[in-house]
């Protein structure tokens, strides 16, 4: 395995931090392969090189195909793949986790599996949105209502901003043409921020299905962690894309988008809010200190100690007893075979 030719996998402390990583790289109607420690994406005008490590999410369109070897880089590099449909709206795979710890997924298992912690995470999520609100006693009927309000203004000003008219949000999942421009721009502008929640979410170990508003579906908390962010990111720029009237608004939105969040101040905030949400609170639902996560660590659990230390040899000590009762066994079963 160490002659096979290539670039080395590199330590997972060497590689870009998930913050640090450009957002997302759409691609459709290519060929993705790999040259030294790059991916490479060749289409009729050409081939252009991609520094593997310095992406977060690729999002492969139809007509795409990729290599082995550049699919083996990806995964080296903790880069999350995921398998969208036309113009980017539609879901279906999605790559492995950057991470090899998983303090955050054991956490998100627990709050989401208990209500009042549950409830607790749902309260921290809608407090992020309502800034200097008091939501600590709200209920999710509540909360829901109080949100429904607050998107509606959203879209009311960004109609009024862009002299985009508004009706509602209306859109069909298999036919992306089927709605007006601006549903037609939300749903591709939703469709990045989608990918990019499940980049991150994916690259810090966390598990997409376990939401705390939303539930049931593959992606509850990719849908939870998105919606953090509408009103800042897809919203608006869905409204502005709307108003140009572009003759491909899907591709139009995607790019304005990407150039969005180029900085990675949202990547960088997506990780730091998840990592609030799921370790800023205790057991019985209050709030905690953050604590810093260890990379790389493989543990046991004990139901006494907690955890305990991987790779010891436990229960020397028992191994003279085993012995003993090896002896006496194969001693009775001799006296056995003695017996009338």
């Amino acid at each position: 395995m160490n002659k096979i030719p290539g670039m080395e996998r590199p330590e997972l402390q060497a590689l870009p931090t998930i913050r640090e990583r450009i957002s997302f790289l759409y691609l459709e109607r290519c060929l993705v392969n790999r040259h030294d420690n790059a991916i490479t994406v060749t289409d009729l005008r050409g081939t252009v090189h991609v520094p593997a490590a310095a992406l977060s999410v690729i999002l492969l369109g139809p007509g795409t195909t990729v290599s082995h070897r550049a699919m083996e880089l990806i995964g080296d590099t903790g880069a999350s793949v995921v398998w969208v449909g036309e113009h980017g709206v539609r879901y279906y795979a999605h790559g492995r986790p950057l991470t090899h710890s998983s303090r955050l997924l054991v956490a998100q298992a627990a709050l989401v599996s208990n209500t009042r912690t549950r409830l607790a995470v749902a309260r921290r999520m809608y407090a992020m949105r309502f800034i200097d609100e008091d939501v600590s006693n709200l209920t999710m009927q509540q909360l829901r209502g109080r949100e429904g309000a607050r998107i509606r203004a959203v879209y009311r000003q960004a109609s009024k901003k862009t002299g985009v008219p508004w009706n509602r949000r209306e859109y069909d999942p298999n036919d992306f043409f089927a709605g007006d421009p601006v549903n037609m721009a939300l749903s591709a502008a939703h469709a990045c921020l989608y990918g990019v929640a499940h980049s991150v979410i994916t690259a810090l170990g966390c598990a997409p299905g376990l939401g705390f508003i939303h539930t049931g579906h593959e992606r509850s908390f990719v849908y939870d962690i998105a919606d953090l962010y509408k009103a800042d990111i897809s919203i608006p720029i869905a409204f502005d894309i709307a108003a140009q009237q572009p003759e491909d608004i899907g591709a139009v939105t995607r790019r304005a988008v990407r150039d969005a969040i180029a900085d990675g101040k949202i990547l960088e905030r997506m990780v730091m809010d998840i990592r609030e949400l799921l370790l800023g609170i205790a057991e019985d639902g209050s709030p905690q200190d953050v604590p810093e996560i260890d990379t790389n660590v493989l543990q046991l659990w004990d139901d006494k100690n907690g955890l305990v230390r991987n790779a010891v040899s436990y229960g020397k000590e028992l191994d003279q007893i085993y012995c003993e009762e090896a002896e006496l066994t194969e001693g009775y079963g001799t006296l056995l075979e003695e017996e009338p």
